[in-house]
């Protein structure tokens, strides 16, 4: 690391658990000695193509020190990617109950999940609910309702994608992959940018920097997002929530007109107990644009 990049106020150790056949990495802060019932291991759950190390900047601004645990899902990381064409919600839940199966067996923890993360988590709150008490929803949305007469299409979609090999860009640099965060964001400081590359790539043996994600993760998933079955899940929830969201994220960059803001509201308001927020100025990265802002909301909530 150079003089530049972030400097890490709590340093993380890695460990590697088997999860249902898959040697996946989890990283872990602070001693488990810190972990009692008022104040249970807080889990985090990255999003899509993005990996533990992410949460770096909000553990290093915690007001007081905890247990904390972020596990890199299957095919990011420095976990194992399985044999697979795509990847599947299902098998993240299957994932996640194997994890807290081995850190917190038969015990509560506080959960937090950004993104894909959040949406994971949101289900497994309504699923196990006895499992969760408190939740943390970082801008977890959901995806745009799917009909019926969406899955021809969706299917032939994924056939032809299967024949096509999937790839993700290599960088010839740390340096690289840090401007190329930096062009997704921002709002992303130099020397956090600088910090993350060197975990979200590695140097392969054609001495390239390469994303540490399966490109499988591009493909086309061909079962259909079913929100009525997932509201049902969130009506399920039983642990407080908190949602909090970046002023600057804009939803319709993703999905256009297909996922209204209105949509979003109604299926929120299907949850019991909801504590909302928005940073400023933040977008879909939040806890890498106001880690601090974000760590004190946390630690009040928990």
């Amino acid at each position: 690391m150079s003089p530049t990049s972030h400097a890490v106020r709590r340093p993380a150790t890695s460990r590697f658990l088997d999860v249902r056949g898959l040697r996946c990495h989890l990283l872990q802060w602070g001693d488990a000695a810190l972990a009692t019932p008022e104040r249970p291991p807080l889990v985090m759950l990255h999003g899509w193509m993005d990996v533990a190390a992410s949460f770096q900047f909000v553990v290093d601004a915690l007001p007081t020190d905890r247990l904390v645990l972020a596990l890199d899902w299957r095919g990011f990381g420095l976990s194992e990617t399985p044999a697979a064409d795509c990847y599947w919600f299902p098998d993240y839940l299957g994932d996640l109950e194997a994890v807290l199966d081995h850190v917190a067996p038969g015990q509560p923890v506080d959960l937090l999940g950004h993104s894909m993360g959040a949406n994971v988590a949101m289900i497994y709150a309504g699923v196990r609910p006895e499992r969760i008490r408190r939740l943390v929803n970082l801008e977890g949305f959901g995806l745009p309702e799917s009909k019926p007469h969406h899955a021809p299409k969706r299917y032939a979609q994924w056939l032809d994608e299967l024949k096509q090999p999937q790839q993700l860009r290599p960088y010839d640099s740390v340096q690289a992959v840090a401007d190329r965060l930096r062009k997704n964001n921002p709002l992303l400081p130099a020397e956090r940018a600088e910090w993350l590359a060197a975990h979200w790539a590695r140097r392969g043996d054609d001495g390239l920097f390469h994303v540490l994600g399966d490109p499988a993760h591009k493909r086309t998933n061909p079962a259909l997002y079913q929100k009525a079955e997932v509201l049902e899940c969130w009506k399920r929830i039983e642990a407080p929530v908190l949602w909090v969201e970046g002023d600057r994220t804009d939803v319709t960059k993703w999905w256009g007109d297909r996922y209204p803001r209105a949509d979003f509201e109604a299926r929120l308001a299907v949850v019991a107990r909801v504590e909302r927020h928005v940073l400023s100025p933040a977008g879909h990265m939040l806890h890498h644009d106001q880690p601090e802002a974000l760590a004190e909301l946390i630690e009040r909530f928990l």
